[in-house]
């Protein structure tokens, strides 16, 4: 159980050590099985881990009423399916170190979304930062070839949906149990993957027999790393300490995702940026950031007796 500040730091530090490891499990998994078969897999099974969770909580005794939760849960599962299947699409095309670094521009894009959906007041520091991400983008992905890879356009994609995920989950995800939201969220994942696997959408190569996909070691090593511990525990371990940690300092761990990605890409798989791909990002990872601190700490420096409230970002 984490029960201090200091611990949810890093637990929050090991999640993004999970996540960052996970692109390079993944990326060798679907080079053997199809995209829609591995999220199918992955995130049944995550909704499996969480059910003993939702089971001892205390929510359970006093809940009632599926029918809105189960409807909200794969609205939201939706957005994730779109989310993780372009993700995991795009990594058959681009680098691993791309792909860490493009997911991460889902922070600077969540408040733009969040304020052109629902008109919610935006800081400053949030356009400058999304001016900051384009250029890091652009230097990341385009540089001398002034052309976007394919793969980089899916994980662009996919940080656009995640960035709708969490405004949508922030509309309502006060309205129901966190545990049970989230396992027909993950249920829902597992059953658009399983539709989309069975008319093949998204296949664009061969792949073996399905006995072979489904028995091959790295893969299953991909699905119960990415199942048990990308997912289920990461999700425990991050609303666990969410509940210790200000937003922004969550934010500040999070940005680790990516440099993690990139280091286990240039360990296992030998992957560099270059000059102008570590530019764009460092400009990614300072968008992140100022996206997250840049209001905040105006916010702290404002009198006490100052009458407006600071700007959400």
């Amino acid at each position: 159980m984490i029960r201090s500040g200091r611990s949810a730091f890093w637990a929050l530090v090991i999640v993004n050590i999970i996540w960052g490891a996970g692109f390079v499990v993944i990326d060798k998994a679907i080079d053997i099985v199809a995209v829609n078969t591995f999220n199918t897999l992955r995130f049944s099974l995550a909704a499996l881990c969480l059910i003993p969770l939702w089971w001892m909580s205390k929510e359970r005794r006093s809940f009632s009423g599926h029918g809105p939760v189960l409807k909200t849960g794969f609205g939201l599962g939706l957005l994730l399916f779109l989310g993780f299947s372009t993700q995991t699409q795009g990594m058959l095309y681009t680098s691993v170190s791309n792909a860490g670094f493009i997911t991460g521009l889902c922070v600077p894009l969540t408040p733009v979304i969040a304020y052109l959906l629902f008109k919610k007041q935006v800081d400053k520091a949030v356009w400058i930062s999304v001016v900051m991400a384009t250029a890091g983008l652009y230097m990341l992905t385009v540089g001398d070839k002034l052309e976007f890879n394919s793969g980089d356009i899916l994980v662009t994609i996919c940080a656009i949906c995640f960035a709708l995920h969490i405004c949508f989950t922030d509309r309502y995800a006060d309205r129901y149990p966190i545990v049970l939201l989230s396992i027909y969220q993950l249920a829902a994942v597992g059953v658009y993957s399983a539709i989309a696997a069975a008319f093949g959408i998204g296949e664009t190569q061969e792949y073996p027999p399905i006995q072979e996909q489904l028995f091959s070691s790295v893969v299953i090593q991909a699905v119960l790393y990415s199942a048990v511990l990308g997912s289920a525990f990461a999700y425990w371990a991050q609303t666990s300490s969410q509940r210790l940690l200000e937003p922004h300092k969550v934010a500040l761990v999070f940005a680790l995702e990516p440099i993690f990605a990139h280091f286990f890409a240039y360990v296992f798989l030998d992957e560099h940026l270059g000059f102008k791909g570590w530019i764009g990002a460092g400009l990614i990872i300072s968008a992140m950031l100022y996206a997250e601190l840049g209001g905040k700490r105006k916010a702290k420096m404002q009198p006490l007796d100052q009458t407006s409230s600071p700007s959400l970002d």
